[in-house]
């Protein structure tokens, strides 16, 4: 969504404000297409002293599934973002500021970037979740499975010996 600046660039005081949704549903996390609902971008353009100052917030419900205990959830996915909005390419090396092309700032886009870096690499369906068994794949969250005998890691073999010594 390209967002039209012209009006507030020489405007100090002046804003604009935002609302647009995003279609995310086409972008993959480990197999999985988890944004499969709207996220809604809400935010304005600020023009505080001279400067533009781009400030939003992208949020959606994500459809994921458990990374310990692999059972499907839902939950809320907010991602806040804040750009100085610049004519002029003096520093390009800084992430925090992005260049005004024909009076316009590509919005969608930003909020496309920000919102899949914001995606978190490890989703549990909660804190304390324990998981699945390895051995025999019952679900610790609904108690202990009954496997009677663990498997020692074979690099702390010697390590149970010496107990057994004792």
């Amino acid at each position: 969504m390209l967002l039209s600046v012209k009006k507030i660039i020489n405007a100090p005081g002046e804003g604009q404000d935002f609302r647009f949704e995003l279609d995310l549903s086409d972008v993959e996390f480990g197999g999985l297409y988890p944004i499969d609902r709207p996220v809604v971008v809400t935010g304005g353009v600020r023009n505080i002293a001279g400067m533009l100052l781009l400030r939003f917030e992208a949020s959606t419900v994500l459809s994921l599934i458990c990374d310990r205990c692999m059972k499907p959830f839902s939950r809320e996915k907010t991602v806040r973002c804040e750009y100085m909005l610049s004519e002029d390419a003096e520093d390009q090396e800084n992430d925090d500021i992005v260049i005004i092309e024909n009076d316009a700032v590509d919005v969608g886009d930003l909020a496309r970037t920000a919102f899949i870096l914001g995606m978190d690499t490890k989703n549990l369906c909660r804190e304390d979740c324990r998981g699945l068994c390895p051995r025999c794949g019952a679900d610790l969250n609904q108690g202990s499975c009954g496997c009677q005998t663990r498997d020692v890691d074979p690099r702390l073999a010697v390590l149970a010996k010496l107990l057994e010594e004792e």
